[in-house]
C-alpha cells in the first residue's frame, strides 16, 4: 500500500455563486496584538503635538521624537515576523511579496520630485485588495523599506513611512465586498479609497515632519506653548502650503492608473493567487 501527498481545494457550498477570495496571509490573534500594539505606538508618534498639553515637556524635546520613534522599525519588523510565522507563509507567498514589493520599490522612484506622481500607490491598493489586510500590511511596510534603500531615504522618517503604507495597502484589504464586488462598482471603491488614502498618507506624514519645524520661523509651525485648536490650525496651513498639491497628484494619478490599468492588474494579481493555492487543503490519500 503506497500514499502520497495531494492537495485539494473544499468545494463550495451547493447553491452558492460566489468564490471566496484566498489570503497568503492569515492574521491570527498572535499578529493581530502585535499590529494593534505597533499601531498604537505610531498614532502616538504621529499625534504626540495634539496629545501633549501646552507647555509640557513632550513640547521641549520635538528634536528628539524622530530619533525616540524610529524604535518603531524594530516593532515593525516583529510585526511582519509574527504575521509570517504564525500564518505559515509558503514559498510561493514570499515569492509574490519579494515581487510585488520590488514592483512598488521600482515604480516610487519614477515620480519622485515630480508633483506626486507616484505610481506605486495603485499597485498597493490593488495589491491589498486582492490578497487581503494581512498580506496588504506586510507589504506595504516592505515595499517602503526596499524602496527607501533603492533611493537612499533611510533616516528616522522610514519607520513613519512604512508605517503609514503599511495603514495604506492593509486598509484596501479591509474594504467591504471582496467575494462579491466585481466590475466597475469595486474600480469605483477602488478608486475612491485610493484618492482618500493618498491624501490620508500625506497628512499622516505631514504630521512625522511638521513639530519639528521651528515656529519662531513660520507662523505654521509647531508651537509648544500653543493650545490644540491654535495648532490645528497651524497645521492646516502647514499641509495646504507644503503638500496639498502633492498629495493631489498623488491621489490623480492613483485614480487614473486604477481605472485604466486596474482591470488588468486585479485580474493577474487574481490568476496568481489562484494558481498559487495559498489555502488549499494538503490531505493524504492512501492509493
Amino acid at each position: 500500500m503506497t500514499g502520497r501527498w495531494t492537495r485539494k481545494a473544499t468545494p463550495p457550498p451547493p447553491g452558492t455563486t460566489t468564490t471566496r477570495q484566498a489570503r497568503a496571509v492569515r492574521l491570527g490573534p498572535r499578529s493581530v496584538a502585535a499590529l494593534v500594539l505597533v499601531s498604537a505606538v505610531g498614532v502616538v508618534g504621529f499625534g504626540w503635538p495634539f496629545l501633549a498639553p501646552p507647555g509640557s515637556q513632550v513640547g521641549a524635546h520635538a528634536q528628539d521624537a524622530p530619533w525616540l520613534f524610529a524604535g518603531l522599525l524594530v516593532l515593525l519588523v516583529g510585526v511582519v515576523a509574527a504575521t509570517i510565522s504564525e500564518s505559515g507563509l509558503g514559498p510561493k507567498a514570499v515569492a509574490m511579496l519579494g515581487v510585488l514589493a520590488a514592483t512598488g520599490a521600482a515604480l516610487r522612484p519614477i515620480g519622485a520630485g515630480t508633483a506626486g506622481l507616484e505610481p506605486m500607490f495603485f499597485l498597493m491598493v490593488l495589491s491589498g485588495r486582492v490578497l487581503g489586510p494581512g498580506f496588504g500590511f506586510t507589504l506595504g511596510s516592505v515595499t517602503m523599506f526596499a524602496s527607501a534603500l533603492l533611493t537612499g531615504g533611510v533616516g528616522p522618517w522610514l519607520p513613519f513611512q512604512m508605517l503609514a503604507m503599511g495603514w495604506f495597502t492593509m486598509g484596501a484589504g479591509l474594504l467591504p465586498g471582496q467575494d462579491r464586488l466585481r466590475g466597475r462598482s469595486e474600480l469605483a471603491l477602488l478608486a475612491c479609497y485610493g484618492f482618500l488614502a493618498a491624501f490620508a498618507y500625506g497628512t499622516i506624514m505631514n504630521l512625522a515632519g511638521w513639530p519639528f519645524m521651528s515656529a519662531l520661523a513660520s507662523g505654521i509651525g509647531f508651537d509648544p506653548q500653543a493650545a490644540v485648536p491654535a495648532n490645528l490650525a497651524r497645521f492646516v496651513a502647514y499641509c495646504v502650503a507644503t503638500s496639498l498639491g502633492w498629495d493631489l497628484g498623488r491621489a490623480v494619478v492613483t485614480v487614473v492608473l486604477t481605472l485604466t490599468v486596474g482591470p488588468a492588474v486585479l485580474k493577474a494579481l487574481r490568476r496568481a493567487t489562484r494558481r498559487a493555492a495559498f489555502e488549499t487543503a494538503v490531505t493524504f490519500e492512501v492509493g
